[in-house]
C-alpha cells in the first residue's frame, strides 16, 4: 500500500492535468488539482524546514566541523520565518483595514523586504563577483585551440569577454556609422548600412543574443522539451518509481 496508493495518485493527478490543458470541459479539472498542488506545496515546506533544523541541530550537539555556520543558519532561518509569518513592519491593506496581517509583505520598508534589500542581495551579490574570478580560470584551462572548434569557442569567448568591458568599446570606438566613401575609394562593394554593427560591443551582443547563441537556445530549450516529456511519461505510466524512495 505504501507504493500502489501514491503511484496511483501521480499517475491520476498527471494525467488529470494533461487533460484539463487539451480538453476544454476538464479545464476546472486542472485547477483544482493545482490547488491541491499548493496545499501540498506547504506540507513540503513544513517537513523541509524541520529537516533542516533536524540536521543543523545535530551536527551543533556534536560539535562537529563546521557547526557555527550550523548556528548562523539556524539563526537566520528562524528570524525569517518569525519577520515574514508576523509581517513585521507592513502596513494594513487599505481594502481591509480591520485584518492586520492583510498587507503585502514585500512592500517597501517592510521587514521581509529589508532582508531581500540588505542582506540577501548583497549576499548574491559577492558571491557573482567570486564567481567570476572561478569562471575566468575554468575558462582558461578550458578554452584550448587544439581544433578548429576549440578555436572558434575561444575566438568567441574573447569577443564576448572583451565586449562586456569598457575596453571592447574603447578599442572599437573609432569604425564611423558609415563607411561608404571609403569603400568607393578602394572600389570594394558593400551592403552595410551601419557599420557600427562591427563594433565589439555591437558584436557581443549580436553573439550573446541575436546571432548563434539564439539557435543553440532553442536546441537546447527543444532537447530539455523533450526530455521532460520522456521523464513524465516514464513517471506517470509507473515505469520511474524513484519519487516513491528505496524502500
Amino acid at each position: 500500500m505504501k507504493r500502489t496508493i501514491p503511484l496511483l495518485i501521480a499517475i491520476v493527478a498527471g494525467f488529470v492535468v494533461i487533460l484539463s490543458t487539451f480538453v476544454p470541459y476538464t479545464e476546472s479539472w486542472g485547477e483544482k488539482g493545482m490547488i491541491w498542488f499548493d496545499i501540498l506545496a506547504v506540507g513540503a515546506f513544513v517537513l523541509g524546514g524541520g529537516n533542516l533544523l533536524k540536521l543543523h541541530l545535530e551536527k551543533i550537539s556534536g560539535q562537529r566541523p563546521g557547526w557555527m555556520y550550523s548556528v548562523i543558519i539556524i539563526l537566520s532561518f528562524v528570524i525569517t520565518l518569525v519577520i515574514g509569518l508576523l509581517e513585521v513592519g507592513v502596513h494594513p491593506n487599505p481594502m481591509y483595514p480591520e485584518y492586520a496581517w492583510a498587507g503585502n509583505y514585500l512592500e517597501e520598508g517592510a521587514g521581509f523586504w529589508w532582508i531581500y534589500q540588505y542582506v540577501i542581495y548583497p549576499l548574491t551579490s559577492t558571491m557573482f563577483a567570486m564567481l567570476a574570478f572561478y569562471v575566468a580560470s575554468a575558462a582558461f584551462r578550458a578554452f584550448r585551440a587544439k581544433n578548429f572548434e576549440a578555436t572558434l569557442l575561444l575566438v568567441t569567448a574573447f569577443i564576448v569577454l572583451l565586449g562586456r568591458t569598457y575596453a571592447g568599446v574603447w578599442l572599437s570606438a573609432w569604425i564611423p556609422p558609415t563607411m561608404v566613401d571609403i569603400c568607393d575609394f578602394f572600389n570594394i562593394a558593400t551592403t552595410v548600412e551601419d557599420w557600427r554593427t562591427l563594433r565589439i560591443d555591437r558584436l557581443t551582443e549580436w553573439l550573446a543574443l541575436d546571432g548563434p547563441t539564439k539557435g543553440a537556445g532553442r536546441a537546447i530549450l527543444i532537447g530539455i522539451a523533450l526530455g521532460v516529456v520522456s521523464v513524465s511519461l516514464k513517471i506517470l505510466l509507473g515505469v520511474d518509481r524513484s519519487y516513491l524512495g528505496q524502500d
